[in-house]
């Protein structure tokens, strides 16, 4: 796979019917959120490979850290959610209450288990009660490693988009996700793996250390969400690092910024898409390429005038609406790629 092909887009398309025909822009990444999270448990290579077979772009792990050091994809550290670890009576003197990033919560740790106790536990969909046929695959999948993720992806020519969950946690237990993260990469292919790579955090510090490695050559993108800040620098808010010469900072040590939605397009008190931001052009305008996330079929997560049916039950909440117009909608904006549950659908939008 050819690194330009796949981060900056080989071609310019049309966009969707909704966009100015004459207007092209550069061909925006589909990255699978989680894997094929709409249709598979989260963070298994089942859902990884589904959503590869759906024309994914890059599959996204988020990655957390074992008590013996390995990375592994879990969206978070706690995992009572997304395993049946509270099916196993030998780890039931584990669960425990931790505060992480300022958040308490009750459970099971990643940190608290080794690479070999966490592989005797299965997966779980974690929002059974918006995607309950994904059930029907729970127990199935064990916990993968980023070094499983890493070759399913290499095997199948395409890139990976990690996330480094929680670093500054991490540290404070004794566990440095940066070495581990550095040492996976290298002993997985080394440059030619970083050439279709981005690597994510919602903290400056692990990506900063990322983007002054010469050795390897890192596409590293800041998170940014509409509230609240990075943990590792408390008196800094991400919208401060998204306005006036914020951008240019994070243009220092990061390839690109991966924002929540209504930083892009805002909804209204309505709950529907209002008009665009300036951030698309603020950000290019720095030399940042913008991922925003996340985008789900389902109508709870969608606009109000884009949802199937009409009533606020659970199953009209779960039903799919029309996802393929908020897609349009963001690709007319000019991001460069999108963060999907369902990467099938980002493809056929984009296309």
């Amino acid at each position: 796979m050819n690194r330009r092909d796949v981060i900056l887009g080989a071609t310019a398309l049309a966009g969707c019917a909704s966009m100015n025909d004459a207007a092209q822009i550069r061909r925006p990444i589909v990255i699978a959120h989680r894997g094929a999270s709409a249709y598979r448990p989260e963070h298994t290579l089942a859902g990884y490979l589904l959503a590869i077979e759906q024309g994914a772009d890059f599959i996204e792990p988020d990655l957390v850290m074992t008590k013996d050091h390995v990375l592994v994809c879990r969206h978070e550290n706690e995992i009572s959610g997304t395993t049946d670890v509270a099916d196993h009576p030998e780890f039931a003197e584990r669960r425990k209450a931790k505060t992480v990033d300022g958040a308490e919560a009750l459970g099971w740790w990643v940190e608290d288990f080794t690479l070999a106790e966490l592989k005797t536990l299965r997966a779980r969909e974690r929002i059974p009660q918006l995607r309950p046929a994904n059930t029907e695959y729970n127990d199935q999948f064990e916990i993968p490693t980023f070094a499983e993720a890493l070759a399913l992806a290499q095997q199948h020519g395409k890139g990976i988009y990690p996330e480094l969950k929680h670093p500054t946690f991490l540290r404070e237990q004794g566990l440095d996700p940066v070495p581990a993260f550095i040492s996976a990469v290298r002993e997985g292919g080394g440059q030619s793996t970083a050439d279709i790579m981005y690597v994510q955090c919602f903290e400056v510090g692990a990506i900063r250390t990322l983007a002054q490695m010469s050795s390897i050559r890192w596409q590293c993108v800041q998170l940014a969400s509409v509230d609240g800040g990075p943990w590792d620098q408390r008196d800094t808010t991400y919208a401060a690092m998204l306005e006036g010469d914020g951008l240019r900072r994070v243009a220092e040590y990061a390839r690109g910024i991966g924002v929540e939605k209504p930083l892009i397009i805002p909804r209204d008190a309505g709950n529907n898409l209002g008009a665009p931001t300036d951030l698309v052009a603020r950000a290019h305008a720095a030399n940042l390429v913008v991922h925003p996330w996340t985008f789900r079929p389902e109508n709870f997560f969608l606009p109000t005038a884009l949802r199937v049916g009409a009533t606020a039950a659970q199953e009209t909440l779960r039903q799919r609406g029309n996802l393929d117009a908020e897609l349009c909608a963001f690709y007319a904006a000019g991001v460069d790629g999108v963060f999907s549950d369902d990467p099938a659908a980002a493809v056929a939008a984009r296309n």
